[in-house]
C-alpha cells in the first residue's frame, strides 16, 4: 500500500486510510524504510526558530511541545519559490480557513532559507502573511550562504526544499511529509480524524 495514498489521491476511499510502508508490511524496520527525505513516523523535533510573528505581525512564539495533543500542520516555504505560490500557499490558506480556529489544530509556516538570501528575507514573512491572509504563526529560519549551511528546520525535518508540508498527529509523530498534497484529500482526512 502506498504510504502517501490518503493524501495524494482525491477519492474519499484514498483519504480515509493512512498506513506508512513500514506499518503496512509489518516486518520492515524503521532503519530499512527510512527515506532520504522527511521523517515520516518519527517524533517531530522542536523547531529551533528564533523569529516568529503572530497573526498581527507582532513578535510571537510557536513550539512543538506546546502543541502536543493537537494535529499540527507545518508549511516550509521561501518567498521566491514558484511552487510555494502555485500550490503551497493555496493549500496552507485552504487548511487555515477550515481549521484555523479549531481547538485541536495548530498551524504554522516557516520560511526555511537555503538560497536566494536577498529575496527570502524576514520582511518577506509579514508580506506573505498579509498577501495570503494567513492569521497564523509564521517564522523565519535562515541558513548561511558561506559556508553553505542549511537552516536547522530543514536539517531536523530532512525537508527536500520548498514547499514542504508536514502533518503531525497529536502523539507528536509525523504522519505525512512531502512537497505537495492533494488539498481535498487532506481536508477529508482531517475531517475524519477530528470527528473520531
Amino acid at each position: 500500500m502506498n504510504r502517501r495514498r490518503f493524501l495524494n489521491q482525491s477519492s474519499a476511499a484514498g483519504s480515509a486510510l493512512f498506513l506508512s510502508s513500514s506499518m503496512a508490511s509489518g516486518i520492515a524496520t524503521a532503519q530499512e524504510t527510512r527515506p532520504t527525505r522527511g521523517i515520516e513516523t518519527e517524533i517531530a523535533p522542536e523547531l529551533e526558530v528564533d523569529y516568529w510573528i503572530d497573526p498581527n505581525g507582532e513578535p510571537g512564539s510557536f513550539s512543538m511541545k506546546a502543541s502536543r495533543g493537537k494535529w499540527v500542520f507545518l508549511k516550509f516555504f521561501q518567498n521566491w519559490c514558484p511552487g510555494c505560490h502555485s500550490s503551497g500557499f493555496p493549500t496552507l490558506k485552504a487548511f487555515t480557513d477550515k481549521y484555523g480556529d479549531h481547538p485541536d489544530v495548530a498551524i504554522a509556516a516557516v520560511q526555511t532559507v537555503f538560497e536566494g538570501y536577498s529575496s527570502n528575507t524576514v520582511d518577506a514573512v509579514r508580506k506573505l502573511q498579509l498577501r495570503y491572509e494567513l492569521p497564523i504563526m509564521m517564522g523565519h529560519d535562515q541558513g548561511t550562504p558561506e559556508p553553505r549551511e542549511l537552516p536547522s528546520t530543514m536539517k531536523n525535518y530532512r525537508s527536500g526544499g520548498t514547499p514542504w508540508l508536514v502533518l503531525i498527529a497529536p502523539d507528536g509523530r509525523v504522519r505525512y511529509n512531502d512537497f505537495h498534497v492533494n488539498r481535498d484529500s487532506l481536508i477529508e482526512y482531517m475531517d475524519a480524524q477530528l470527528a473520531s
